[in-house]
């Protein structure tokens, strides 16, 4: 079972992220069912928005600070590339879900990502 499917939304036109790289990108994480759950950047419409103006979220690539299925998902995208990232649940938060997040267990997810500089 692949850790992502992804339907890229806007194409990107330079390098992928490498293993160390710090990574910045615009977030929203939505359940597969539909729910908003987490924005960098929209100011309503999920549990965890950014109200108080954009935040985007940085991490390092490779060193599993994310979800398998991000962490493969977003290596495969290009600079400026947005895309739509659909993870199983296994390649998520697993059979414990997040409770801090309000993930239930075994949830599915899809990340809408675009990679927005790296260095």
């Amino acid at each position: 079972m692949p850790t992502f499917s992804k339907e890229i939304l806007i194409p990107g036109n330079g390098p992928t992220p490498q293993k160390g790289q710090y990574v910045t990108v615009s977030a929203d994480l939505y359940l597969a069912t539909g729910t908003g759950i987490w924005s960098t950047h929209k100011p309503s419409g999920f549990l965890f928005s950014a109200t108080g103006g954009a935040q985007p979220f940085e991490y390092q690539a490779g060193v599993g600070g994310v979800v398998p299925g991000w962490e493969d998902g977003v290596a495969s995208m290009q600079l400026g590339e947005k895309a739509k990232l659909s993870i199983p649940w296994q390649y998520a938060y697993g059979e414990g879900g997040h409770p801090g997040f309000k993930i239930p267990a075994k949830a599915d997810l899809v990340f809408e990502i675009q990679v927005l500089k790296l260095k």
